[in-house]
């Protein structure tokens, strides 16, 4: 019975940490809990051979610190006032490959080539959305990513703004 207790014990902390895509391994990440802003936009750093090396989430007009190692080139996706994150698409060898970014409002970012194994991400809760993102990082950059969900903190508008030329 000890042995069982032991096992559940061990095994919670692991189901607790959430769903992580990747092989893993390496230094912990994770964004801190913004109870007052919605995730407005997330930028990712890119090596020249496609590896992630960062990953950046902004809350409200403000960006997370810069979780992964430094340098790359830098592409972001900036949402609109109210849109939601809630799917993610992506893929991976030994560091992060790949994401596409799915909104609320229709709207999608790729960031990084689709290359190597793949998973696609979804709330367990309808009208959930990504609050925040965890994962790990190595030498060379990010090895695996999970996302948290929750409620949205801001209202969502029921039609999507109409972009400018």
């Amino acid at each position: 019975m000890l042995l069982w207790l032991t096992l559940a014990v061990l095994w919670s902390t692991t189901c607790w940490a959430g769903q992580m895509f990747g092989n893993g391994g390496g230094w912990n990440f994770s964004t801190s809990p913004d109870y007052e802003n919605d995730i407005t936009g997330i930028r990712v750093s890119k090596s020249l051979i496609g590896i992630f090396k960062s990953i950046q989430v902004r809350y409200g007009s403000s960006w997370s610190e810069a979780f992964g190692v430094s340098g790359g080139n830098v592409q972001e996706f900036i949402l609109y006032p109210g849109e939601h994150i809630v799917g993610v698409y992506g893929s991976h060898k030994i560091y992060l490959r790949h994401l596409i970014i799915y909104t609320d409002f229709g709207r999608w970012a790729t960031f990084g080539k689709d290359d190597g194994q793949s998973f696609v991400v979804y709330p367990d809760q309808l009208g959930d959305v990504v609050t925040g993102i965890f994962g790990q990082y190595g030498p060379l950059g990010i090895k695996s990513i999970g996302f948290h969900w929750g409620d949205p903190r801001v209202v969502v508008p029921t039609v999507a703004p109409q972009s400018t030329p």
